[in-house]
């Protein structure tokens, strides 16, 4: 049996028709596979590698960490080098309340460590989440995710969720004194990007302030520059009460984090003692490899040509099969009539080498999330192929 075949009879499959594409190698913006057929990376792997693929710094990190130290001791125990260093960067570079950061394996586990910890600080049990929200697939994300089709048949989820309705006024006043947490995506990703209107997110900050929940912002998929700031809250003049970050923050390795302030994260560690443990979490590994990576982000330009990529991309995504394109900075959505003509395109994209894919709660769209490095010539590029596509599609 050769690769393709093993992977399907013993590598867990989460659809009946993967890509198995079969990756042997990944450099910058590009992927090849094993009969070395170049594919430019539109998605880079769901927003996660900002930075591009095998980044020299970042193979650098992962190198001399190896050699120094790998896992020691279950998290929180052990002064690790790369998880301070990386943990007083992270916290240098946002607002001084959040100060504290615990990482995790993944972004869902960050969703979950918030949701424990908003309940913890505030001695509250509701949990507000919005619909057409993602914030991952565990059974504690997956009870706050906004789209029934994908909850249904892991019922029963937890109980005391309350669900809103994104750049809705009104939906507000369901947040009470009850509420221990609103949870939002800065930029709801899944749902083919939706921003929210300026004066709704400040509503929803001075709700919860007022009640006393704590706004957790996800920003897993588009923190680190993707939407032309560094984080996309400081677009909005708001700060978030906890944040969360995953997929670019460890470089093209696992992790998550959430980050509130000292006083918060404090009540993690009484009544019980050990309020929220794990073993891998902050690899040192890993977090040696995300703070190459968002060192070599810092020192770059990228996030200052965010807004000039982002008009590239929408002055030459235009054809008559192209209903609508929808995006902030560097998250992009390309709306067709539905999913069958969605697929036809990429699939014709993919067979020219760009590689893209559809989103969760908006199959009608294309993703396109591409590392931050791409130039502007391979933007274009690859706008000529998805039009191309569409009117190969257009002509049946």
């Amino acid at each position: 049996m050769n690769n393709r075949q093993l992977f399907l009879q013993h590598v867990a499959q989460t659809s009946d028709a993967p890509l198995a594409l079969e990756i042997v190698k990944a450099e910058g913006m590009y992927m090849w596979d094993v009969n070395n057929k170049k594919y430019l990376d539109l998605i880079a792997g769901i927003s996660v590698c900002n930075m591009g693929h095998c980044h020299p710094a970042v193979v650098k990190a992962v190198q001399d960490q190896v050699q120094q130290y790998m896992h020691l001791l279950v998290y929180g125990e052990f002064v690790q080098s790369p998880q301070v260093a990386y943990a007083t960067l992270l916290t240098k570079h946002l607002p001084e309340t959040l100060n504290c950061v615990y990482f995790t394996n993944s972004g869902a586990e960050a969703v979950e460590g918030a949701m424990k910890l908003a309940k913890r600080f505030t001695g509250r049990t509701e949990i507000a989440s919005f619909n057409r929200s993602y914030h991952g697939s565990t059974q504690g994300a997956l009870s706050i995710l906004g789209d029934e089709y994908w909850r249904n048949a892991y019922r029963p989820l937890l109980p005391g969720i309350r669900r809103l309705t994104y750049n809705d006024f009104e939906s507000l006043n369901e947040i009470t004194t009850d509420t221990a947490a609103v949870i939002a995506e800065s930029v709801q990703a899944e749902g083919g990007v939706n921003a929210p209107q300026r004066e709704w997110l400040h509503a929803l900050r001075n709700r919860c302030t007022e009640t006393g929940a704590l706004l957790i912002l996800d920003e897993i998929q588009c923190g680190f520059g993707r939407n032309g700031s560094l984080w996309a809250f400081q677009q909005f003049d708001i700060v978030p009460d906890i944040l969360l970050l995953g997929k670019a923050l460890g470089g093209g390795m696992p992790m998550g984090a959430f980050i509130a302030n000292k006083e918060i994260m404090w009540s993690l560690t009484n009544s019980p003692v050990l309020g929220h443990i794990t073993t891998f979490g902050g690899h040192p590994v890993n977090c040696a490899a995300g703070l190459a990576a968002f060192e070599a982000l810092l020192e770059s330009n990228l996030i200052s040509v965010v807004k000039e990529k982002e008009t590239l991309f929408l002055q030459h995504l235009k054809h008559p099969v192209i209903k609508a394109v929808r995006s902030v900075g560097l998250m992009i959505a390309v709306e067709f009539e539905n999913f069958e003509t969605n697929k036809k395109v990429i699939d014709y994209c993919i067979s020219k080498g760009v590689l893209t894919d559809w989103f969760l709660f908006a199959a009608e769209c294309m993703r396109i999330v591409p590392p931050l490095i791409i130039t502007p010539e391979e933007i274009k590029w690859a706008c000529s192929i998805i039009c191309e596509a569409a009117e190969f599609h257009a002509k049946g």
